[in-house]
């Protein structure tokens, strides 16, 4: 009676093994096909209570604030252009989600952030993201509570750029450090350390003129192009707030 036994627990046992083997299956399925949302969403509710507070807020201002006195630096040097790019990022001050960065991800470099602003805030896939400074990158994916951004760092994330100063424009590509390249197609073109760079008025992924960094570097030009390294205005390994650009291209 006793062997009988142990063989009825043996065989209870297996199959309520099978059964645990299938449900993880099942989970691991579901979380391929909704690419991690559902991970997202529960990240969001973990991680609420460690959300940045209201003095981080008052950071972020003061940050905006000296954004603004660059701006109204260039204007200073009657850049006709420049005056008309600060009255088109006034008019459209109101036209954002607020969003704080809930989760980094990290490796040997800042390559994106997520955020605790999802689809059912409005949030789209592609919309643009600042913070204090400037450009931040793009919406790569949204789910219900939480959405993630390709900053300019990453090597994923090629955008158009305009050098104010030589009135040219370029292409920002990441390199997955601090300073992301810039490329000028045109090897005479009078590139100098510290001009300034901004969003393209011919990008078609970004809305123009948003302020993105200072040329920290040149370095030496091939046959047909001339490349710069880029200071980043906006940083985002010490950004906690954000804002989300609603307004379509």
């Amino acid at each position: 009676m006793f062997q009988i036994r142990r063989i009825s627990t043996s065989r209870w046992w297996q199959r309520k093994k099978n059964w645990i083997f299938f449900g993880i299956f099942l989970f691991l399925v579901f979380v391929r096909i909704s690419k991690g949302s559902i991970y997202k969403d529960f990240y969001y509710f973990i991680s609420k209570p460690f959300w940045p507070g209201q003095f981080q807020k008052e950071v972020i201002l003061k940050s905006i604030d000296q954004e603004s006195l660059i701006n109204l630096d260039l204007l200073k040097k009657d850049n006709t252009r420049l005056r008309k790019i600060l009255s088109l990022h006034e008019s459209s001050s109101n036209k954002h989600i607020s969003a704080a960065v809930i989760s980094r991800k990290t490796g040997n470099w800042w390559r994106q952030i997520i955020l605790n602003k999802g689809s059912k805030d409005g949030v789209e896939i592609g919309s643009t993201v600042i913070g204090p400074g400037g450009l931040l990158g793009r919406v790569n994916h949204t789910s219900l509570y939480t959405s993630s951004v390709t900053l300019l760092t990453s090597p994923e994330s090629k955008v158009g750029v305009w050098v104010d100063r030589i009135q040219i424009n370029g292409l920002l590509v990441g390199l997955g450090d601090d300073h992301p390249s810039l490329i000028l197609y045109s090897k005479d073109a009078d590139i100098k350390v510290g001009d300034f760079v901004s969003s393209s008025p011919a990008s078609t992924l970004l809305p123009p003129n948003i302020p993105i960094g200072i040329v920290q570097s040149v370095d030496k030009s091939s046959k047909a192009k001339k490349t710069a390294k880029i200071s980043l205005l906006a940083k985002p390994q010490v950004i906690d707030w954000v804002q989300i650009l609603k307004v379509k291209i």
